[in-house]
């Protein structure tokens, strides 16, 4: 039986771009819960995409996180079908809402040398080639 307020790909994309945008911030899932007047536990749920964000909460946390409702929205149409982030903001989207992702990417920005942040993304491509080439065997 197919339940219509079960959670959807659409609502796990929009939780991932909640965690995304509270990591961007530096804002922890208590903080954001105590904002909303919820318990960290429901924020994970949200985030998850295991509960759905009704509309009045998503302004609500869109507030929080200061930005606007729309960019949890943006490109979102291509979640209803795709389960592996297709566009590349998905795939950005997709890193931030690790937290090792997040850490990469703060870490990244710090480096000034233009020579290393190229070294550094020449490392990353050859541990993903070998990533790749290890599934296949």
């Amino acid at each position: 039986m197919n339940d219509e307020r079960a959670a959807n790909a659409v609502d796990r994309k929009l939780g991932q771009r909640v965690r995304s945008r509270r990591l961007e911030i530096g804002m922890s899932q208590e903080k954001l819960a105590d904002l909303l007047g919820v318990t960290f536990q429901q924020v994970q749920k949200y985030e998850k995409g295991v509960n759905r964000i009704a509309a009045s909460r998503l302004f609500d946390i869109s507030a929080a996180l200061d930005v606007p409702v729309g960019r949890f929205f943006e490109n979102i149409g291509s979640a209803r079908s795709a389960g592996v982030a297709e566009h590349r903001k998905d795939f950005v989207d997709d890193a931030l809402a690790t937290p090792e992702g997040a850490q990469l990417i703060a870490l990244f920005a710090a480096i000034k040398s233009v020579k290393v942040r190229r070294r550094v993304v020449e490392l990353v491509r050859a541990l993903s080639d070998e990533a790749e080439q290890s599934k296949r065997s």
